[in-house]
């Protein structure tokens, strides 16, 4: 048999081989959370061995918190493409990963300034 799947039609549409792609984007998924780690680490340093000002103190905490949610939601993206081909990313969930991008760089921002 060749690789093409017959639609409700009647009509041959080729079978969808997905090949490395979901292995690729788990891989980027743990490189973007392994990027996420080391910023959230580094805030923590800076305020451990800083000065210590409640400024520093607040976009920390933002920071961790904003990384933990970061890593709940990556680890449920990683989950869903270890079953298989997941549904695409909801507008919703990338708009909330795009913001917690932002929000790690804004928090790291307020550390060094």
């Amino acid at each position: 048999m060749d690789d093409r799947a017959v639609s409700g039609a009647g009509a041959a549409a080729p079978v969808r081989d997905p090949g490395l792609q979901p292995e690729r984007t788990r891989m980027a998924w743990r490189r973007t959370t392994l990027s996420a780690s080391v910023a959230a680490v580094l805030g923590v340093r800076q305020v451990l061995h800083g000065p210590g000002t409640p400024v520093a103190v607040a976009a920390t905490v933002l920071i961790v918190l904003v990384w933990l949610a970061f890593l709940r939601g990556a680890h449920r993206r990683m989950a869903e493409l270890a079953t298989g081909r997941p549904p695409g990313l909801a507008p919703r969930a990338a708009l909330a990963v795009t913001l917690w991008t932002v929000a790690l760089a804004v928090f790291a921002m307020a550390l060094i300034v």
